[in-house]
């Protein structure tokens, strides 16, 4: 029974060990990885940088040796006579002591120089792999929580932690050579003095560990508070909630919100920062303790005639040094270890992968849809969600063709349009385009024959032409272009009429902007989807911010436009549907009518309820009428 007892604890130790090395493997892995990450944009000032710290590592001790000649030159002086033959020993050794000074502070400002130097590539190197990272992940990532964390930690720590352990990573360099040489200016007066060193900073370096992985794991189980905290802070001073505050009075609310996280958040850290300081006050007074025992003894030797002067001061320098040294080298470590658990986060965000994505054999979208595009037997559940938005949806869109999609919000409108470009993938069945599976299309080819514009545009605080411009960015200085889409989209009158016509700074985040109005802004995307020739064109809700004589304008001029496209438009609309060449029918996930304007009137059906409902019976003639 012992016998077993004592194995199973044998085991248990054996695999708390093994627990523990993989932790330390994982860790130094972290560490690796961190500095490899600043090491790759500045391999050149990194190497000058390194240079620049072993010298100033070297300096220390010089200065130590320096100061014992000196003080035992002042001594030997001392009641010979003021006589150059006396003084110049001491003069000489001075005249070095001035220049190491002199020279150290030289490379320290040359050091700073290079650092600033190293921490602006580093910064925009890692902005630069957080803004690639979040432009090439899955539409996907956007609909789970999980992902903001992720993004959220990446960001917050992205800007600094590298620069931090760059920092760190240097000095932990520039202080083992100083500390290896203060070392070696301890030796002769004991061997154990260097051991000594080293057993008076342990407990500090428990404490730096073991309080940044705390710190750490606190700090990441805080990210939806942070993220809370944020988003409050944002509802109170920026401009998308600043009417509805004013209106429903929720400044208050909102603020009472905020302090409450805050506050919360704010305590724990306290405390947590509370705990930590004792730990270190601690940590410092046995490592000053065992300093003093050191310096007793020392003390003792100068005592008893075995130790002058001059090597009194040098054994206090350096052994006060060399403490220092290895509590701040220590700490370096901790700082080390601490910041590649922060850039641990950082490196979870880059490994991020995304699903779609080109398959092996990924051929090029056709330049021209011929037949159309088919759903054949498609599901589809957004990430995170519980339901389906599709389930064995089939249906099939005409090549050449108007095709408007209706139905109640959630009926899937926008859930086929986004499939259709390929923001995701189905769960199981296909999309195809001319019959071809739209996983086997080059995901670049695909898009640039498609041009889109959802529900919400975006609002590009840019240049009206640069507005214009993104949708087909190899004809930015194209202003025939450009005035073409334009027109096209309805906006060019409206453009005109601005102050600096085309070159009229649009939003109002920069000095000089002018603000535009929804159905402005809906003109201005509208144009930049026209801008892109492609034979594939999604809208949704592409009039939803237009007034009656606006929309009846630019659906003219739409059906211009897709003279040899296939456009298909979500819209509530039914005044635009109706003008459509074929109108889909949505609910709850499925197409339950299809047919022209005409033939779903006469069918009696949802799409007839619907006309009905929001057309007066005068007014439907008449737009019968106008649209015969």
């Amino acid at each position: 029974m012992f016998q077993r007892l004592h194995a199973n604890a044998g085991v248990k130790r054996t695999q708390t060990l093994k627990l523990t090395f993989q932790r330390i493997a994982d860790k130094l892995t972290d560490v690796g990885r961190s500095l490899r990450l600043v090491w790759s944009p500045c391999k050149g000032w990194t190497l000058l940088w390194a240079v620049l710290l072993i010298i100033q590592g070297v300096l220390p001790a010089a200065t130590v040796q320096l100061t014992r000649r000196l003080v035992d030159g002042i001594s030997a002086a001392l009641g010979s006579g003021a006589t150059w033959v006396n003084f110049e020993p001491v003069a000489v050794v001075a005249g070095l002591m001035i220049g190491t000074l002199v020279l150290a502070e030289l490379l320290q400002l040359c050091a700073e120089w290079v650092r600033a130097t190293q921490s602006e590539l580093i910064q925009d190197h890692i902005a630069r792999l957080v803004h690639e990272k979040c432009v090439s992940v899955d539409m996907g990532f956007y609909e789970m929580s999980t992902f903001y964390d992720h993004l959220h930690r990446a960001r917050s720590d992205a800007a600094t932690r590298p620069l931090v352990l760059l920092e760190s990573a240097g000095s932990a360099l520039q202080n083992s050579i100083t500390l290896i040489a203060m070392a070696a200016v301890l030796l002769p007066y004991g061997r154990w003095l260097p051991l000594t060193l080293l057993i008076s900073t342990l407990p500090a370096l428990y404490v730096v560990v073991h309080t940044s992985r705390r710190y750490h794991r606190w700090w990441n189980d805080t990210t939806i508070t942070r993220r809370r905290i944020q988003y409050f802070d944002a509802l109170l001073t920026e401009p998308f909630s600043a009417a509805e505050i004013r209106t429903f009075d929720l400044a208050a609310h909102f603020q009472a919100a905020y302090r409450s996280l805050r506050n919360r958040f704010r305590r724990d850290r306290l405390d947590l920062l509370k705990r930590q300081y004792w730990a270190r006050l601690g940590a410092e007074l046995l490592a000053m303790a065992i300093s003093g025992a050191a310096m007793a003894w020392m003390l003792f030797r100068a005592l008893m005639g075995a130790a002058t002067l001059g090597d009194l001061a040098l054994f206090y320098q350096a052994f006060q040094r060399g403490q220092g040294l290895v509590r701040t080298l220590l700490g370096n470590v901790g700082q080390i270890y601490s910041n590649s658990l922060y850039l641990s986060d950082l490196f979870e965000f880059l490994e991020l992968r995304s699903e779609v994505v080109d398959g092996r054999d990924a051929v090029p979208a056709p330049e021209n849809l011929s037949t159309g595009i088919s759903f054949k037997n498609v599901t589809f559940r957004y990430p995170g969600r519980h339901s389906n938005s599709l389930t064995n949806f089939t249906a099939f869109f005409p090549a050449g063709k108007i095709i408007a999609l209706v139905g109640e919000n959630g009926a899937g409108k926008t859930t086929l349009l986004k499939l259709v470009a390929r923001f995701y993938d189905p769960q199981s069945g296909r999309v195809e385009m001319d019959g071809v599976d739209l996983r086997r299309l080059s995901l670049n080819s695909l898009r640039r024959r498609t041009t889109v514009m959802f529900q919400v545009p975006v609002y590009y605080q840019m240049t009206a032409a640069e507005n214009i411009a993104l949708g087909s960015l190899e004809s930015v200085n194209d202003a025939t272009r450009i005035r073409q889409a334009a027109w096209n989209a309805g906006a060019h009158e409206l453009i005109d009429r601005l102050p600096d016509g085309y070159e009229t700074l649009l939003g109002q985040l920069f000095p000089g902007g002018r603000n535009l109005s929804g159905g402005e802004w809906q003109r201005i995307a509208l144009a930049r989807a026209f801008m892109r020739d492609a034979h594939l064109v999604l809208l949704d809700e592409p009039t939803s911010s237009m007034d009656p004589w606006s929309e009846a304008d630019w659906y003219r001029r739409l059906l211009a436009l897709a003279e040899g496209r296939t456009v298909i438009m979500a819209t509530h609309r039914p005044t635009i549907a109706m003008r459509a060449d074929l109108i889909h029918v949505m609910k709850d996930g499925e197409i339950v009518e299809s047919g022209t304007h005409e033939e779903l009137v006469a069918l009696g059906g949802l799409y007839a309820e619907s006309w009905t409902a929001q057309i007066a019976p005068s007014e439907a003639g008449e737009l019968q009428a106008t649209a015969q």
